[in-house]
């Protein structure tokens, strides 16, 4: 640039007036703010401390010292005493004082006083900011919630923003997401939490919209470990570790893996900004506590009341039956509710003379042996509850073809093992090209199969099988001591038909 095109400075009566640049800046803060000079006359009162204490800043300004209009004469001394001592001292000042309204009312104020140089350096004057005692109050109550939640809080706490993703995580929320309070920040939900993320979400986006819900929320989720697919469900196959496979309630597994399901009793607050014209949601607070194991405890009991009624109504009803074969259906029936889809009642198919007799706890595994030549359990399909739309189960047909089982299945296995047998498909025979439900010669859409021994009198009559579809958790071993109860009075009433038959 040449000297030609360097402009000279305004003169200072061509420059903007920095007065009205001062009044709004003055004007628009938040706290009330007064001035005073070396001689302790007001220079300066914006519109908060006049809201404070009534008096406007016309009636302020120009007055020296507060005495007799903005504090009580016999403290007029001593409050501008500690006000003017800002002069002589450096930093800021904090002092707690009683001041005047302009109505004769008092009101207890926190200040902060520092002083005002001049262009030499020299002290000038002193600026004074104060706001209501109870306000400021409430601010650090409000500062010193919020880090004792983060910090030390009995309860999980995790802020979320209008993203959906954390912003801030105590150690409680920390250590129930299985990360650290800085690893979770800024991730999306999807990126810590397996089941339950879109409740998570959909609840969370309900509170940014509407507001806080007025009561907890019980949410059911499920951990997603760093680098973890997608895992399908061991068993299958009726293996011998089939039977101890156990899970918890919600398809959780005993290794503690991601399928174990949490219950978090939930609260959520929805954040806005208090500066602002209209509320802006910063986000949302999320507030949980882990329940999983009081809320397991509940659904047990609650299972265990309603299966103990269901064998009340059972015995009832079958006491009425005439015929033994139509009470071993009923105890069929009325075990199915809230327990399994369908239900198979297989009975062993009587060997050969040659064979042996069958009888005594140990005839059946006797009999299955593979060094002694015997002849392997065979198992004819007697009654089965309907496939299709639900219904009562037909009458026990006696006789048959034999059900070709393959070997190593879950039937034949609780047959010549005499204990329950629980299998699952795994995720890769859900999608197979053969129906692992029609390998087994169950119904379609079946996922999840309990095969229960009929035991009497120390003999193996037949198996009894439970079946779950893909709506349903796997069989659990609580559902398996049940299954046994069950199967214990079916074999009783199909003993006493076959001994009148």
């Amino acid at each position: 640039m040449s000297a030609s095109e360097v402009r000279p400075p305004r003169p200072a009566s061509d420059r903007g007036d920095d007065s009205g640049l001062l009044a709004a800046l003055l004007d628009g803060m938040d706290a009330a703010l007064c001035a005073f000079d070396a001689d302790g006359t007001v220079t300066h009162w914006n519109r908060e401390a006049e809201r404070i204490l009534g008096w406007s800043a016309r009636e302020a300004v120009g007055r020296k010292g507060l005495a007799g209009w903005a504090v009580r004469a016999a403290d007029a001394h001593e409050v501008e005493a500690r006000l003017m001592a800002a002069m002589d001292a450096p930093g800021r000042h904090v002092h707690e004082f009683a001041l005047l309204t302009k109505d004769g009312g008092r009101v207890l104020v926190r200040t902060q006083s520092s002083a005002v140089p001049r262009a030499d350096g020299r002290p000038g004057g002193v600026y004074c900011a104060f706001s209501e005692v109870h306000t400021q109050i409430d601010l650090e109550r409000a500062i010193a919630l919020s880090e004792a939640l983060l910090a030390d809080a009995s309860w999980s706490v995790v802020l979320v923003d209008a993203d959906l993703r954390p912003a801030a995580v105590n150690k409680n929320a920390a250590r129930a997401l299985r990360t650290s309070r800085t690893a979770a920040l800024g991730r999306p939900l999807g990126d810590l939490l397996d089941q339950g993320v879109e409740e998570l979400e959909t609840a969370l986006q309900h509170v940014l919209a509407e507001g806080a819900p007025p009561a907890p929320t019980e949410l059911w989720v499920s951990l997603r470990e760093a680098g973890e697919g997608l895992r399908g469900l061991r068993g299958g196959g009726g293996g011998a570790g089939a039977e101890d496979d156990g899970r918890l309630e919600g398809g959780a597994r005993p290794d503690g893996g991601t399928a174990a399901r949490r219950c978090w009793r939930s609260g959520f607050l929805r954040l806005a900004s208090p500066l602002a014209e209209e509320p802006v949601p910063l986000g949302v607070a999320w507030i949980f506590q882990d329940v999983t194991e009081l809320k397991r405890h509940e659904l047990d009991s609650s299972r265990l009341r309603f299966r103990g009624n269901q064998l009340q109504r059972a015995a009832r009803a079958a006491a009425e039956c005439e015929d033994p074969a139509e009470a071993a259906t009923v105890h069929l029936d009325f075990a199915l509710a809230g327990f399994a889809d369908h239900a198979l009642i297989d009975l062993v198919l009587e060997a050969a003379p040659s064979a042996g007799p069958r009888t005594g706890f140990g005839a059946a595994s006797q009999a299955a042996g593979a060094g002694d030549g015997a002849e392997r359990i065979r198992l004819v399909r007697a009654a089965a509850t309907p496939g299709g739309a639900p219904g009562p189960c037909p009458a026990i047909v006696a006789g048959g073809i034999p059900v070709a089982y393959g070997e190593g299945h879950p039937a034949l296995q609780a047959a010549e093992r005499c204990g329950p047998v629980r299998v699952s498909a795994t995720r890769a025979e859900e999608t197979g090209t053969t129906s692992w439900a029609a390998a087994r010669k169950w119904p379609a859409g079946t996922l999840h199969a309990l095969c229960a021994p009929l035991r009497s009198r120390g003999r193996t009559l037949g198996v009894a099988t439970f079946l779950r579809g893909s709506g349903r958790r796997p069989f659990d071993r609580a559902d398996a001591a049940y299954a046994e109860d069950v199967a214990g009075r079916v074999a009783a009433a199909l003993d006493l038909a076959q001994q009148l038959g």
